[in-house]
């Protein structure tokens, strides 16, 4: 049976019987993953809705009837104002000729008096006080209730799900971003021109973790009932922000992508979120996550698996810190990495070794070319 979907939430320009246009938006309907926008076939005049604001639709039920071909109203739907009076050339035979004013009398001229002597300036004001705020009145209502969207009801279930089934457990380490943002640094530019996209650190830890997965296969794998789920191939779950909350597209077949590949695939995929264009199956079928809290500023967390994976990666933010260095303290540029993982699947060395394997391959960025 379809699922079951909110529904649709005609926007202004929606209303029934005003002019639409073909491929206009005419509502959106919020899935448990994304959010589609239902637009009009062809151009007419909007005649009625099927279903109200709230109310659950099925996948094909008719949303609205449409006039083909007709015309109605504006879409802004304001009322119009009385029509101008037509200009006639009798317009000037109605207006009267205001008398003419009498001459004004001549006055003689004022006496001179004496300067007035000089007085000192007024002492500035102090500002006034802002008056205090008024109390709320009584009875009045302070707080509101909205429904859940069906996308953050679906969010909550997840995590929640994944607390209840999961035996999550997290492992931290820390990575010097030094040689990495040197080398972004020194081939930036030349990676945005050859590839017409931007060299960032998503990419680097996308292939990190591709070659920490194959080394610790467990990681990407998951458990079946009483069986174990092996997977061959590495699709990354990327979580990015949208405007409807943490969406995670997939990023597919990463064991075959390269770097500038993998850049490009996350610049697409996070425009869809923006625009709320992300499709379901953008969304389902990842074997591993990883999370960036840095961009918000995280120092460190404990992410949470994402169902029906095994683990998750946190990404955190970078800041300068005192680290010893052959014997010596120096600043470097740090960042604290997290992986949280099911115990039941993953044991301890397998998730230490597999932090360590990305550590060492952000560390030293030449061990990617080297396969070392």
């Amino acid at each position: 049976r379809p699922s079951p979907h909110r529904a649709p939430r005609p926007p202004p320009r929606a209303d029934v019987g005003s002019q639409v246009g073909a491929q206009e938006v005419l509502a959106s309907v919020e899935t448990d993953k994304v959010t589609i926008e239902v637009r009009s076939t062809e151009s007419g005049v909007l005649q009625e809705w099927f279903a109200k604001v709230g109310d659950t639709v099925e996948v094909g039920q008719d949303l609205y009837a449409l006039e083909v071909g007709a015309e109605g109203g504006s879409a802004g739907g304001g009322e119009k104002g009385p029509p101008p009076k037509e200009d006639t050339g009798d317009a000037k035979d109605d207006k009267k000729e205001a008398p003419a004013a009498p001459p004004p009398k001549q006055e003689a001229p004022p006496k001179q008096e004496a300067p007035p002597k000089a007085q000192p300036p007024p002492k500035a004001e102090a500002p006034p006080k802002p008056a205090p705020k008024a109390p709320p009145a009584d009875g009045a209502p302070r707080e509101r209730r909205v429904p859940l969207s069906r996308l953050r009801q679906r969010i909550a279930e997840r995590l929640k799900g994944a607390q209840d089934t999961c035996a999550l457990l997290t492992t931290f380490n820390e990575v010097d971003m030094s040689a990495l943002m040197a080398m972004r640094a020194t081939h930036k530019d030349a990676f945005e021109k050859a590839h017409g996209v931007k060299l960032g650190f998503m990419s680097a830890f996308v292939k990190a973790s591709v070659a920490a997965l194959q080394d610790q296969p467990a990681v990407n794998a998951v458990i079946d009932g009483t069986d174990i789920l092996y997977r061959d191939f590495v699709d990354i779950s990327v979580a990015v922000s949208s405007p409807k909350g943490l969406v995670v597209p997939v990023v597919r077949d990463c064991q075959d992508l390269s770097f500038a590949g993998v850049e490009q695939e996350i610049a697409r995929l996070g425009k869809l979120a923006q625009k709320g264009e992300l499709a379901v199956e953008d969304m389902v079928g990842g074997t591993f996550t990883i999370t960036n809290g840095g961009i918000f500023g995280s120092l460190m967390s404990t992410p949470i698996v994402n169902l029906p994976q095994s683990a998750v990666l946190g990404m955190h933010g970078i800041q300068q810190r005192p680290v010893a260095r052959d014997g010596q303290v120096v600043i470097r540029p740090m960042m604290y990495i997290a992986l949280t993982y099911d115990h039941r699947l993953i044991d301890g060395r397998e998730a230490v070794t597999f932090l360590r394997r990305i550590k060492d391959l952000i560390e030293d960025p030449h061990r990617f070319l080297l396969e070392v």
